[in-house]
């Protein structure tokens, strides 16, 4: 069936600093909004204003339709963690069955920005190289790519042993042997967590959790002792998160796939730096109907929904 709003509003799903700053664009733009987080705590990434809504809970199937009614949600604009796919399933089932547009924007992770910039390296060094009417430009190119092969591989970063490894998902972290014996420190969310109770005799596990009392009993129940706990919320500077891996005396370091707002890229740099060995949980597969990474085009997404003269009239 078709799902009709008027006005309508967007429907943000948040809980990420990208959403924070989605937010604030929306509201510049005088486009009403909706943002749903599942943590009170959240609030203040969002702007304080009547235009923007903010709900927080969490949503299932049963009560997914009275939301979009009550919010009367004209179109969707999922900006949830790159983990969080429950919110994400949901939001695509229900804008399938209420026939709202929906639009997913993800944060690259750090590997698939690297790829995205070799691409571009690639399609640049090929224009050179093409550029047959201009001698010293080609001299140059030909140059380079001599020298090329002195230089390390694009996806050097993943090659090299013991430092970065890619695991699908943490049930096949876990069901093999690789933290047996290690000081392993956790940084993956508090929720998974208990995940790691089994193995708090088979090696030193430390994790870092977000400031809440919710992640500091998640982490006691498993198995974590107050010693081998810090609370800090992201982005934590490079300084810091050496001299914890240091203090710690960490040799291993298990993250997920959270691009740079999620520390990604500094915690590459160091397992570079100080040889240690990074294992990083790949993203959860999930098909989503429409999907980018650009602002510009999120946003224009949000101004295709709305007409402008219902951003002026909230």
């Amino acid at each position: 069936m078709r799902y009709r709003v008027n006005p309508g509003r967007i429907w943000l799903i948040g809980g990420t600093s990208e959403s924070g700053r989605l937010a604030r664009a929306i509201y510049q733009s005088r486009l009403p909004c909706t943002v749903s987080v599942t943590a009170s705590s959240a609030r203040s990434l969002y702007p304080a204003d009547k235009s923007i809504r903010v709900f927080v809970g969490k949503l299932d199937a049963e009560d997914i339709g009275r939301f979009l009614h009550e919010e009367e949600i004209a179109a969707i604009l999922d900006a949830s963690h790159p983990y969080a796919i429950a919110i994400s399933q949901l939001a695509i089932s229900a804008a399938a069955e209420f026939q709202i547009p929906y639009l997913r924007y993800e944060r690259p992770s750090v590997r698939e920005a690297k790829k995205q910039e070799d691409i571009e390296c690639d399609r640049l060094k090929q224009d050179i190289e093409t550029e047959n009417t201009k001698p010293f430009l080609a001299t140059i190119a030909a140059s380079d790519i001599e020298t090329d092969k002195n230089l390390p591989s694009k996806n050097s970063f993943d090659s090299v042993p013991g430092e970065i490894e890619f695991v699908a998902n943490f049930e096949t972290l876990l069901a093999g042997r690789s933290l047996e014996g290690r000081r392993v420190l956790l940084t993956v969310g508090y929720r998974t967590l208990p995940l790691f109770l089994p193995w708090q005799d088979r090696c030193t596990l430390f994790a870092r959790i977000l400031p809440s009392v919710t992640a500091l009993e998640t982490a006691l129940a498993a198995g974590f002792t107050q010693e081998r706990l810090i609370a800090l919320r992201p982005p934590i500077p490079i300084q810091l998160e050496r001299s914890l891996w240091q203090h710690w005396q960490i040799q291993m370091v298990v993250t997920k796939a959270s691009g740079a707002p999620g520390g990604e890229d500094v915690k590459r740099q160091l397992a570079a730096e100080l040889g240690l060995r990074l294992v990083i949980i790949d993203r959860p597969k999930l098909e989503y109907p429409a999907q980018t990474s650009d602002f510009a085009t999120a946003l224009e997404f949000c101004h295709r929904i709305l007409p402008p003269n219902f951003a002026a009239e909230f």
